[in-house]
């Protein structure tokens, strides 16, 4: 077999893993299924992990799996399997194909509609090898916690730094005759140090995300970045209990997006566990804000043609002038709630939330008196009632500027009631997701501190 070209993580051509998947559903088909999918992913990847100068861990992974769903009418049945193998591969489906027969009759299963696939394939340019050795990836690992560690006398120790590099495809066939191959590579450093101060101390970290390792941040300022944010930390203190307005950061305001996606999905609408039930139609939001999807972003980390059903994925407006527009559907939730799949089998594809033209200087200006929060702990999200609580820590702010650093408080509001409340949303977008917007500043929240 062929093998892709520029990469020690190569793989096979494209064609071999598409007959693997072409054959499993001609076997599923052949033993009496009405309807079949398959779906293969192979990765190959390198991970170098050092702590305090030395090389802890050089891991080389590679990973392969088939999964196959058959359906006898309305009954569906599943199984996987790691071995790509002929004689493995015919037991999956055999396994697949038993485990339909004692299924339940469910009327909304099944392949998602024939007329939805997708059938346009932009370039999304999502495959970009990274041609390094072990001793050089080392090198960088090394050179992003040298990095840390002598950015500042403060930074007493290290919790280690890594650099990733992955590459993987994937498969996905349908016995609709939709059968599709996608290669895609991602590659990240990161470091975590801890900082001491008068007998206190403080951890902090940083990391960056590319599809091209040409688009990442620099080991060495990844490392300086992970030691500015912790030396930033060292002698926080606790508030007193208050309500103030709070600005999110980027990579903690996505998760409030995040909590949309979840209370808009198929599956939460369906069960009637949303805090934004038949939301369709509904403002939820101060009329600015405009929140849209955009698939087919040039090496963006969800960029897609299709969901995990084959079904064409489409550049759309979720929320419009402050009002939600449509539900994120999967064939299955889709028939549940008498609608069409609209591609989101699988997630989000590079959610885009507008800024409202302020840096996050301006943002925090805008704020005035607040609190800033660049960490969030605990899982303390309701998607049912929409109440939000968690642990939090970061920067009181006084007349627009960092005053102080903060520790061990917990915010808490309604995401209903912080969804309305949104007051600016910074131009400081984050990239490193499939949620790209900048820092979010909520008009009021509880700040539960000291007493």
């Amino acid at each position: 077999m062929d093998l892709e070209k520029n990469s020690i993580l190569a793989f096979p051509h494209a064609d071999s893993f598409k007959n693997i998947v072409a054959d499993a559903i001609e076997l599923a088909l052949a033993s009496g299924a009405t309807q079949a999918e398959a779906g293969l992913s192979v990765s190959q990847g390198l991970s170098v992990a050092t702590r305090m100068g030395s090389v802890e861990t050089i891991e080389h992974q590679q990973d392969n799996g088939l999964g196959i769903s058959v359906y006898f009418g309305r009954h569906k049945g599943s199984a996987s399997t790691s071995n790509l193998d002929l004689e493995a591969i015919r037991k999956t489906v055999e396994a697949a194909c038993d485990i339909a027969r004692y299924t339940s009759e469910d009327p909304c299963t099944g392949l998602a509609d024939p007329e939805l696939m997708a059938t346009q394939m932009h370039d999304l340019d999502l495959y970009h090898p990274w041609n390094l050795e072990p001793k050089a990836v080392i090198d960088l690992a090394l050179e992003c916690e040298n990095a840390a560690l002598g950015y500042d006398k403060r930074i007493v120790n290290s919790e280690g730094a890594s650099v990733d590099l992955s590459a993987g495809v994937s498969v996905y066939g349908n016995s609709h005759g939709f059968l599709q191959a996608q290669h895609k590579t991602r590659h990240s450093i990161s470091c975590a140090v801890v900082g001491e101060h008068q007998g206190k101390m403080q951890r902090d970290y940083w990391y960056d995300v590319s599809r091209n390792a040409d688009q990442l941040a620099s080991a060495r300022s990844v490392g300086e970045k992970a030691a500015e944010r912790t030396v930033r930390r060292l002698d926080a203190s606790k508030l007193k209990t208050r309500q103030a307005p709070v600005l999110f950061v980027p990579e903690l305001a996505r998760g409030l997006i995040g909590n949309l996606a979840s209370a808009i999905g198929g599956g939460a609408q369906y069960r009637k566990a949303s805090f934004l039930l038949d939301a369709v139609g509904e403002r939820v939001f101060p009329e600015f804000v405009q929140l849209h999807e955009n698939p087919f972003i040039p090496r963006a980390l969800g960029s897609a043609n299709y969901d995990s059903e084959g079904v064409a994925t489409h550049a759309n407006s979720l929320v419009s002038d402050g009002v939600i527009q449509h539900y994120l559907l999967d064939s299955y939730s889709a028939r549940k709630l008498g609608l069409a799949s609209n591609g989101h089998a699988g997630g989000v594809h590079n959610l885009i939330l507008d800024d409202t033209g302020k840096s996050f200087d301006q943002c925090l200006a805008a704020m005035h008196r607040g609190f800033l929060v660049t960490e969030l702990m605990g899982h303390g999200v309701n998607v049912v009632t929409g109440d939000y609580s968690r642990g939090a820590a970061g920067f009181w702010v006084e007349n627009g500027s960092i005053d102080h650093a903060v520790e061990e408080v917990t915010i808490a509001a309604n995401l209903r009631d912080m969804f309305r409340g949104i007051v600016e949303i910074g131009k400081d977008v984050d990239p490193r997701g499939s949620i790209r917007c900048g820092s979010i500043l909520v008009d009021r929240m509880m700040i539960a501190g000291s007493t």
